[in-house]
């Protein structure tokens, strides 16, 4: 088989390696689903200009992303149950991204620990943050990425409940697996997926396990989890976050300018346009029509990211175009992992870097910081995005 040329090529790999449960994980939204299907149909409905007679020699993607070089401006995106896509996929996918030299994101809900990321990388990291009520827990969870020298906290706003996800609940997922005899089939259709997973003894939510108080079995983890996510967290808790983290920090999850608003008030460093991947409020706007909305009201006071939809290197494009100085992928890598493992990771970051540097280049641009809304076909004006 020829090696994939194509995200897509790389999810269709996935799907047939990936036990039902886990990809359906990864590749689900909530409800209806809209909101993920626009995620990637509202990029579609953004041309390039194509420009001629340009010198495009000496081309450069680097960039840098809260402070911290990247050699192109993407980050892998936190994501939960990484580590059932592929075993140890989160050191996996952390080795991938600093060989490539990208920011990786560890989840609060990962597979491997945060000192399991440490003790496998040389670079920081960063570390994503779900406020639980628990907050002796949410402070260990700060101490412990200070500890591994994490260089900037993602603190997620939009988890204070979860979305209804069906494929979840239909698979009944949980990590690790249940042994029903529906998983057991599953599993046994997937013999590579199960032979790597019996060389690794990381098989549930390695943050928790072992720091969250009264957790003996699965049952107590699964209702722990559940019912930690704060219902009440608000504005006014990003400060003492912010204060017992005492770095660079980036709130994940914006979709409102007068949210946008509020987060620059926190004193924050960074906010990611983010609608959660499509998994939490079906119905809501995709990230890319709302990103240059949320950039004109206070890109100005604030470095503006965006995640949601993101399949290719034209899609990265048209985001900084639009105005985010970087982008968070997390279903390519995740399609990579599943499909090849760390080998995978490393080739959806290629795949996305290629098709990058190739669309700038016929944009007439030679450097991703010079690239804005001039090379846009329909919003070189600015005054046709809102119709996104």
């Amino acid at each position: 088989m020829t090696a994939p040329l194509t995200i897509a090529e790389l999810k269709t790999l996935a799907q047939r390696r990936v036990p039902k449960m886990f990809f359906q994980y990864a590749d689900s939204g909530s409800w209806t689903e809209s909101t993920y299907r626009a995620n990637e149909a509202d990029f579609a409905k953004i041309k390039l200009r194509q420009r001629v007679f340009v010198d495009m020699s000496d081309r450069s993607l680097a960039t840098t992303m809260v402070g911290q070089k990247a050699s192109m401006p993407v980050a892998l995106a936190p994501t939960g149950l990484t580590g059932m896509q592929h075993a140890d996929g989160e050191m996996l996918a952390a080795r991938a991204a600093e060989e490539f030299g990208i920011p990786f994101t560890l989840s609060t809900m990962s597979i491997c620990s945060i000192e399991d990321i440490a003790s496998v990388t040389k670079q920081p990291f960063w570390f994503q943050l779900y406020v639980m009520k628990d907050r002796d827990f949410v402070l260990n969870l700060i101490h412990r990425a200070k500890a591994a020298k994490c260089s900037a906290l993602v603190l997620t706003a939009d988890l204070q409940i979860l979305g209804q996800r069906h494929n979840d609940i239909r698979n009944g997922l949980s990590a690790p697996p249940k042994m029903t005899i529906k998983n057991l089939w599953q599993m046994a259709t997937r013999p590579g997926w199960c032979m790597n997973m019996l060389k690794t003894k990381r098989h549930s939510f390695g943050n928790i396990i072992g720091h969250a108080k009264d957790i003996s079995d699965m049952t107590t983890l699964s209702h722990w989890t559940h019912s930690q996510f704060d219902p009440k967290l608000s504005w006014s808790d990003v400060a003492w976050i912010k204060e017992q983290w005492g770095g660079p920090l980036v709130i994940k999850g914006i979709l409102d300018v007068e949210d946008a608003k509020a987060a620059v008030d926190t004193g924050a460093d960074a906010i990611i346009v983010s609608n959660h991947g499509g998994r939490q409020l079906d119905g809501a706007h995709s990230s890319i029509s709302m990103l240059p909305r949320i950039v004109d009201a206070v890109g100005d006071r604030i470095e503006v990211h965006m995640d949601g939809g993101i399949r290719s290197g034209q899609d990265v494009l048209k985001a900084i175009a639009l105005g985010a100085k970087g982008t968070f992928i997390g279903r390519p890598f995740l399609y990579g992992l599943g499909a090849m493992g760390k080998e995978g990771v490393t080739l959806a970051l290629e795949i996305i870097r290629k098709e990058l540097d190739i669309s700038m280049a016929l944009c007439g641009k030679r450097d991703i910081n010079a690239v804005d809304r001039s090379i846009l076909a329909e919003f070189s004006s600015g005054s046709d995005i809102a119709k996104l």
